[in-house]
């Protein structure tokens, strides 16, 4: 069974978050690396060691590899009068928002100890969050031809996305991750088009807004954590 490390990085500014996860992944390679190393030697390696990472980030715009700078509806003026930071990066995916009352995950998992097929390492994330909003009564569905998990439309209300995911993959090492909207401010998405999606009959939503109550962060994040470990199989270890 794999073993995986478990770190809460509280409120962490995003690019101090993306260097810390770029290093780790640095480790994860090299230590891959240098195991191949000893096995062709006749020698024993060191077991891998993967991460998950969960954490907060001050309101932040990021804008993935394949997205459009037209997503972003506020020029570098307003973002820095609003209080908004700003960032294109090495995910998959468009522009997304992160900020506080958010569960931001970020696996560090090397998937050659898991399973080399990036479509399903994506499809467990995704249930890792449905299985989570289905212990609040909610029914995350999966969108044809769109990442995230998402919550069917019904009455007033359009479908509407409640987790954003872009990954990035290195010698089969991951980081960046998912956006699980808990407790978070759903008016901060209006200075953006959403994972580039402008349609009239798609939304955004948080536990909060669905639930009519704000959620213990902590109690999601419990939640989030045991579906992950049962999901992929590993334990958690300090």
């Amino acid at each position: 069974m794999q073993k995986v490390v478990f770190q809460d990085l509280g409120l962490i500014p995003y690019r101090e978050a993306w260097a810390y996860q770029e290093s780790l992944l640095k480790e994860l390679v090299d230590r891959k690396l240098r195991n191949r190393s000893l096995e062709k030697q006749g020698l024993e390696g060191d077991r891998q060691r993967h991460y998950l990472l969960f954490c907060e980030h001050p309101p932040v715009y990021t804008l993935g590899k394949s997205g459009s700078m037209a997503n972003l509806l506020l020029d570098e003026a307003a973002l820095q009068r609003e209080g908004f930071e700003f960032f294109r990066i090495n995910r998959g995916g468009d522009i997304t928002y992160h900020g506080p009352g958010q569960i931001v995950g970020y696996p560090i998992f090397d998937l050659d100890c898991f399973f080399t097929d990036v479509h399903l390492y994506v499809r467990y994330l995704e249930e890792a969050i449905i299985r989570t909003i289905a212990e609040y009564g909610l029914a995350g569905i999966r969108l044809e031809g769109y990442t995230g998990v998402w919550l069917e439309a019904s009455g007033q209300a359009p479908l509407r996305k409640i987790c954003a995911i872009g990954v990035h993959l290195s010698r089969w090492v991951t980081m960046h991750g998912f956006a699980f909207n808990v407790n978070t401010r759903l008016e901060h998405f209006a200075n953006i088009i959403p994972c580039g999606i402008g349609d009239e009959d798609k939304s955004v939503a948080s536990l909060e807004k669905e639930l009519g109550r704000k959620v213990p962060l902590q109690e999601v994040q419990d939640k989030l954590k045991a579906h992950f470990a049962a999901l992929f199989g590993f334990e958690y270890v300090l």
